[in-house]
């Protein structure tokens, strides 16, 4: 009666431990910004896409050329979606009578 009650209780230590160890993993990211160019205008139509060489790119199936080519934000976000990158911020910067800067950053677990 003893070694079984032992038995169940390591059974149930080992089975806490594991759920333990699961739940203090860091998840790990990589980062990635998108500048868009942006008429100063309401219009929202985009000027121009740009993203520079990144670590984060190294290795992926995403391109420079493919991001660059799209045409709007939206666009953007599907593609960006399409490929699991999760979209976490926008920051713009502005000028008087220059056009708008967007920078789109997303993350994807690694």
């Amino acid at each position: 009666m003893k070694k079984s009650i032992i038995k169940a209780l390591l059974v149930l230590l080992f089975l806490f431990s594991i759920t333990l160890i699961q739940a203090q993993e860091i998840t790990k990211y990589d980062y990635l910004e998108i500048i868009i160019i942006q008429k100063m205008n309401n219009s929202g139509k985009i000027k121009r896409i740009k993203v520079e060489n990144q670590s984060s790119l190294e290795g992926k199936l995403i391109t420079i050329k493919e991001m660059e080519a799209l045409k709007g934000t939206s666009s953007l976000l599907n593609y960006m979606n399409s490929y699991n990158w999760e979209f976490i911020d926008r920051k713009a910067i502005t000028e008087i009578n220059n056009p708008i800067w967007m920078s789109y950053l997303f993350r994807k677990k690694i």
